[in-house]
């Protein structure tokens, strides 16, 4: 795998001029040329990449997915995730790549910044490829603003640029959070739908004794059965319901545990057991931050 730890390493390994900026760069995607097939198959940047595209006839693989970028949409790289160019379509690459923008800022640049911090709460730069975020002709038109308002910016570099800089990429990811609250509430019945078969695979998951023996469902092995990125799948349920994967995972738990003391004489610890815990303490602690008792208090209520 190829990691590429610089901007400007990235710009000569698309043939573009070394940038005017070591730790932020706006290129058009359109004079990207990916010649060299091999470093594209499977690589890593050491930086965060925005990209706004349209347009584009390659084919992009991310994590185990891929995606045509055949429309205007955004897309988020957190440093150091593992991304490739698929092979047959390299070759298309470069002029009739598509249009539109790659914001790229390398950590440092945000340096004793709020935004370095406030910058890890932001879960799209966790979503897999076909999880993209397609903007309305509105919202593509404020986004590549922001982009050309950043390109303009470190044109002449002074004492100001950073923070002037930081503030437009701090807007971009606001917006852009705004923009995916909207897609999740447009795409309503789709969202739904995967709300339905989440709550089918937890219940299938608590009926079944060899799944159990594994622990209790998590949030990665539910994403991985929906096709999803955990984080996606998480903003989209509280996008829906309010609550987090993790909390509707706690939820469908409870919802047995109180089954089990309901109408079994099995002990607490062989619940927890029954339940995927290893350790009945845990299960104990759990019982209790969810409904204000414990499992035996929760029991006595029924004799």
């Amino acid at each position: 795998m190829k990691i590429i730890n610089s901007i400007t390493e990235f710009h000569r390994l698309v043939s573009l001029p070394e940038p005017l900026h070591p730790l932020v760069s706006v290129v058009r995607v359109s004079d990207m040329n990916f010649a060299d097939n091999d470093i594209w198959n499977q690589f890593s940047l050491n930086f965060y990449c925005v990209s706004l595209k349209r347009g584009i006839m390659g084919k992009v693989k991310y994590g185990q997915q891929y995606y045509d970028f055949d429309k205007g949409l955004m897309t988020f790289v957190a440093p150091k995730q593992v991304q490739a160019l698929d092979a047959p379509h390299i070759d298309v690459l470069g002029p009739d790549f598509g249009v539109g923008y790659a914001l790229m800022f390398h950590p440092d640049f945000l340096y004793k910044h709020p935004l370095a911090t406030t910058i890890k709460g932001y879960g799209f730069f966790s979503y897999a490829v076909n999880e993209a975020l397609h903007l309305s002709e509105k919202e593509e038109k404020n986004v590549a603003e922001i982009f050309q308002k950043i390109a303009d910016e470190y044109q002449y570099i002074d004492r100001h640029t950073q923070d002037i800089i930081l503030s437009q990429i701090d807007l971009l990811l606001n917006y852009s959070n705004r923009f995916y609250e909207r897609q999740f509430i447009t795409r309503k019945a789709v969202n739904h739908d995967v709300l339905t078969k989440m709550e089918n695979l937890l219940a299938d998951y608590f009926d079944n004794k060899e799944t159990l023996r594994s622990g209790p469902p998590t949030v990665e092995l539910l994403a991985n059965q929906l096709n999803l990125s955990p984080h996606y799948l998480s903003d989209l349920l509280r996008s829906l319901t309010g609550q987090s994967a993790q909390q509707h995972i706690q939820d469908k738990l409870i919802d047995k545990a109180k089954e089990y003391l309901s109408i079994t004489s099995l002990s607490v610890a062989e619940i927890a057991y029954q339940l995927g815990f290893e350790y009945p303490q845990s299960f104990n602690k759990l019982f209790k931050k969810k409904t204000n008792t414990s499992p035996l208090e929760f029991r006595q209520t029924f004799n």
